[in-house]
């Protein structure tokens, strides 16, 4: 079988919802790390490219019609290089490297690029057709995040819990208590904040030029919703489920806007283009869990990669864990034996504080890891995530 390396990663910075990228037509925003990835590598042959694979959980907007193949040709790239848009919900981006690194190693392809979009800001509001002649009820549903156009039998068999809700579950069936969900939150705005003072993003981060009504464009080249705080201001923040509920806005990942991409390369690939590597893709596996607590997905997501690999978790010395709340974080890291404050795990903080744009969060956990490998001289990272309606992705890298 075929090796695949990932030999560069971009991002965008991620802002924070109606913040500095909301102006941005998700397409538009898709195309930035591509053309990032172009001026990058300008010896590169791009018609060689033999696919690009993006994730986006929203589809509802401006991303819709394909977004892959839309922001490839706003990017500038060929119109040979063809482009498909894949949906794993908060999982997308992360599946969409596992896809483009299999396509790889089973010969098929030697060069790809693999990412994911979400802008949440300008998520529509869409609304159903009417169900019979002068229907005049009208339906709205907001695509921002979560459900709609309910099937009852999806409700009335495994239940329609909104994102919070499936935190209080995992809270609640895990004995995760709301001190260490803030405590938990606290380190990841601290990571964070010390990151980007070391300048440890600077790899993965692009500047974007972003137009202003009046005078000169705005240039937007920092995480947006990382947030100064304190264990006191984090207890303070009542419940976004129930009042008393421990699941808070303070111990939850974001609603963002953000992009990435990543170029992936066969070994050939390597030689003739060039190309240096960063990192090894070794495998990448998904699994599924009860809806309620979709949080609890990256259990046994590790668990099967670990199996497939043969590698142990003892060998990660760097654990990429996207927070999607503390409260699902928690339970994962306990339930697979890791201390809540590892310093492995997210050492740069994660989502709580950095944001979470469903469709580009799990192409930056990738990125991320292969960069702190680099760093760190560590030799194996493990990038997993939970994904909506029960699932969980996990993914593994190897410095080269």
């Amino acid at each position: 079988m075929n090796q695949a390396f990932i030999c560069d990663g971009v991002r965008t910075p991620f802002g924070r919802f109606a913040g500095a990228l909301s102006s941005v037509r998700s397409d538009d925003l898709a195309a930035l790390p591509l053309k990032a990835l172009i001026a990058r590598h300008p010896g590169l042959d791009w018609s060689a490219v033999d696919d690009v694979i993006y994730g986006c959980a929203n589809q509802a907007g401006e991303d819709n019609r394909n977004v892959a193949r839309m922001a490839l040709l706003l990017a500038g790239l060929p119109e040979t290089v063809p482009g498909s848009t894949i949906n794993r919900l908060c999982g997308s981006s992360l599946d969409a490297l596992g896809v483009a690194a299999r396509a790889i190693k089973s010969g098929e392809t030697n060069l790809m690029i693999a990412g994911g979009v979400e802008s949440m800001s300008r998520a529509p509001f869409v609304m159903g057709k009417a169900e019979s002649a002068f229907e005049r009820r009208m339906k709205m549903e907001d695509t921002t995040i979560g459900w709609r156009f309910i099937n009852p039998l999806m409700k009335a068999q495994y239940g329609v819990d909104a994102m919070p809700e499936t935190a209080e579950n995992v809270a609640t069936d895990f004995n995760i208590n709301r001190a260490d969900q803030d405590a938990f939150a606290l380190r990841s705005q601290l990571r964070t904040a010390r990151a980007q003072e070391m300048g440890i993003f600077n790899d993965e981060l692009i500047p974007v030029a972003v137009a202003q009504r009046k005078g000169e464009a705005l240039l937007f080249n920092r995480d947006e919703h990382p947030r100064s705080t304190s264990i006191e201001a984090l207890a303070k923040l009542k419940g976004v489920v129930r009042a008393d509920g421990s699941v808070t806005a303070g111990n939850a990942s974001g609603v963002n806007d953000g992009a990435c991409a990543l170029l992936l390369a066969s070994e050939q690939a390597l030689h003739t283009h060039g190309l240096q590597p960063l990192a090894r893709v070794v495998g990448v596996a998904t699994a599924g869990v009860a809806p309620r607590i979709m949080g609890f997905g990256p259990a046994p997501a590790v668990r099967k990669v670990l199996a497939q690999t043969g590698l142990t978790l003892a060998q990660m010395d760097v654990i990429e864990l996207n927070e999607a709340f503390a409260a699902q974080a928690l339970a994962v890291m306990r339930d697979l034996g890791l201390p809540d404050d590892s310093e492995q795990v997210n050492p740069n903080g994660g989502a709580i504080a950095l944001g979470h744009p469903l469709g580009a969060s799990g192409g930056r956990l990738a990125m991320t890891a292969a960069y702190q490998l680099r760093r760190s001289g560590g030799r194996y990272a493990l990038c997993t995530m939970c994904i909506g309606v029960g699932q969980g992705i996990a993914l593994i890298i190897e410095r080269v």
